[in-house]
């Protein structure tokens, strides 16, 4: 009997497995969007257990474990890693049908070689071997990223963050592109004018500009900007709860931030309007800089108080939104587009029904300066799987090109989160492979079918954004 994950994992046809196996599958790995910790990069980081390197932030996890009635002492609380391994092991036969289930089993097998199945009668053994071979030099955090042929990742760093790491991974000669991303979502935070005062505080000592106007703000930002694009950043992202478009003049906005400034509560549209402006200028600074920008919109947080008062943000506990975002987005992308100042753009949706509306309200800004230049992004978050993933790669095809698709991303803190690159791939070369079978596309095509494969697996990530 093959083991759960065997080498055709996914694969249903003879033209699938030829497009993974001699296609697909030795390509280098663009993770041009990740949440890795650039300091275990630069340490070259050694985990003292699986414990750590798979659930120490990983609230995929965490959300399963909560659902089967896991108690948090042993997600997030102060139950040794023994402990919190057997909670998962126990909860991991209950994941079946959830992507959770393919993670484990795909991380486990091309990491550490284990085929077993996770579950409380193999947990101490899996436990035990994984620790083995984590204590071992060739599964540091660097070594981890060789195992999986990675050539280039990007962190997500706020415009105050130093970049030490970065700059210090370089220096060492990792071999591995290791760079930033300018994520400036803190420099739009003005619903709390304490903690908004604290911030603009940091950047000015960072940027070395006196910050008392919001022609300051953007002069002390462009510092920052600048500073990333010389330590090798060629991407922006920007988590959204919805696109920002209102009418403004710069006199509300520079009355706008002297109220927050000031300390003092600023109305919802007041609110809207300086996000507004602040896209706006984000998309100036990136066009110049001729980087892509990325938009990640959709999420709504923190949906559970209690726990956030516990345990704080990004634990498990937000959802996707069903904010009315089209006319904002279309009059925010052509508001830029307008000025000459739209740059590479990436729309990524947390809720499915608004696949079709971003794959054609990005197609109504392509234009002749790279191919390709408006993408509608990969499957994000609650979508970074199977369905998901076919859902999206459906809906481009029929709104715009696949054959133009970046690709995919881990959105991860984990560095054994790569086979979902792999996994990725395996979805994308069964689900064209479908149509070939069919007849839906001629096999004497093959040979673009192969190109477009490798395109999406890794080229058009290289070129795109050019690393």
């Amino acid at each position: 009997m093959k083991p759960f994950i065997h080498e055709d994992f996914l694969l249903q046809s003879e033209t699938a497995k030829h497009l993974f196996h001699d296609h697909a599958k030795n390509l280098p790995i663009i993770d041009y969007h990740c949440h890795l910790v650039p300091k275990m990069v630069a340490d070259d980081h050694k985990f003292r257990s699986i414990t750590e390197l798979w659930l120490g932030g990983d609230h995929y996890k965490w959300r399963g474990m909560r659902a089967n009635g896991v108690p948090e002492k042993y997600i997030t609380g102060d139950a040794s890693d023994w402990e919190k391994f057997q909670k998962w092991a126990e909860t991991v036969p209950y994941t079946l049908r959830n992507p959770l289930y393919h993670w484990t089993h795909l991380e486990l097998k091309t990491c550490f070689g284990i085929e077993k199945t996770l579950n409380p009668d193999t947990a101490r053994e899996i436990y035990d071997q994984c620790n083995e071979m984590l204590a071992k030099p060739e599964f540091s955090a660097r070594n981890l990223m060789r195992h999986y042929n990675v050539e280039a990742v990007c962190t997500t760093d706020d415009p105050v963050d130093s970049l030490e790491y970065h700059i210090a991974t370089r220096e060492s000669g990792f071999e591995i592109k290791v760079l930033p991303t300018w994520r400036p979502d803190k420099a739009m935070g003005v619903e709390n004018p304490t903690a908004y005062r604290q911030y603009i505080e940091q950047l000015s000592q960072v940027s070395g500009v006196s910050i008392s106007s919001f022609n300051d703000l953007i002069d002390a930002l462009q510092v920052r900007h600048d500073f990333f694009e010389q330590q090798g950043c060629r991407l922006s992202d920007h988590g959204l709860e919805k696109f920002y478009a209102e009418d403004y003049t710069d006199a509300e906005i520079a009355s706008i931030f002297n109220k927050v400034y000031g300390g003092h509560e600023l109305t919802e549209l007041e609110i809207d309007k300086f996000r507004s402006a602040m896209m706006i200028e984000f998309g100036r600074m990136d066009a110049e800089s001729d980087w892509a920008q990325q938009f990640h919109f959709g999420p709504i947080r923190n949906n559970n108080t209690k726990m956030f008062k516990l345990i704080g943000p990004d634990t498990g506990f937000d959802s996707m939104t069903d904010t009315l975002t089209a006319p904002s987005m279309g009059k925010y992308l052509d508001r830029l587009n307008s000025m000459g100042k739209l740059a590479k753009t990436i729309v990524y949706n947390l809720n499915p029904c608004f696949n079709e509306m971003v794959a054609t309200m990005v197609a109504n800004f392509q234009d002749d300066s790279v191919p390709g230049k408006m993408q509608f992004g990969a499957g994000w978050w609650f979508l970074d799987q199977k369905d998901g993933m076919e859902k999206q790669m459906n809906t481009l095809s029929l709104q715009g090109l696949l054959s133009r698709f970046v690709g995919m991303l881990t959105d991860s803190r984990s560095f054994v989160s790569y086979p979902r690159h792999e996994y990725f791939r395996r979805i994308m070369c069964n689900l064209i492979a479908r149509d070939i079978e069919s007849g839906e596309i001629p096999v004497s095509e093959m040979k673009r079918v192969e190109q477009m494969v490798e395109d999406i697996s890794y080229y058009n990530a290289k070129n795109y954004f050019k690393f």
